[in-house]
C-alpha cells in the first residue's frame, strides 16, 4: 500500500479564512493527486506487460464500467458528477494512450 507524502493538512474548506489558506490546501491536494496518478500510471505499465494482445488495450466496456463506478463514488464523496465524469474520461483517454506506448515499447515497437 502506498503512503502519500504530501504536507500536512492545515485547514478544511470550512476553516480556511484566507485565499492563502485555500491555495495552500489546493497545492497540497494537487501534490497528492500527482502521487496517486503516478501510482495509477504504474498499473498501466503492468497492464501493458500482462495483456497478450495490443487489441486488448482499448476496452470500451471497461471504460464505461470505470466511469459508472466513479459516478457512484461521487455520491458518497460529495463530488459533482459534472466534474468527475469528464475528468475521468480524459484520464482514461490519456492512460490508454500511455498504455499503447508502453505496450509497443515492451515489444520493440511491433504493432
Amino acid at each position: 500500500m502506498t503512503t502519500y507524502t504530501s504536507d500536512q493538512r492545515r485547514h478544511t474548506s470550512e476553516t480556511a479564512e484566507t485565499m492563502a489558506d485555500v491555495r495552500y490546501e489546493i497545492d497540497r491536494i494537487d501534490r497528492l493527486l500527482v502521487e496517486i496518478l503516478a501510482e495509477r500510471q504504474s498499473f498501466m505499465d503492468a497492464a501493458a506487460r500482462i495483456k497478450p494482445d495490443r487489441s486488448k488495450v482499448y476496452d470500451a466496456d471497461r471504460i464505461e464500467d470505470v466511469v459508472a463506478k466513479v459516478k457512484a463514488a461521487c455520491q458518497g464523496a460529495g463530488l459533482s458528477p459534472a466534474i468527475a465524469e469528464p475528468v475521468w474520461r480524459k484520464l482514461i483517454e490519456r492512460c490508454i494512450a500511455y498504455e499503447f506506448g508502453s505496450y509497443d515499447t515492451r515489444r520493440g515497437g511491433d504493432v
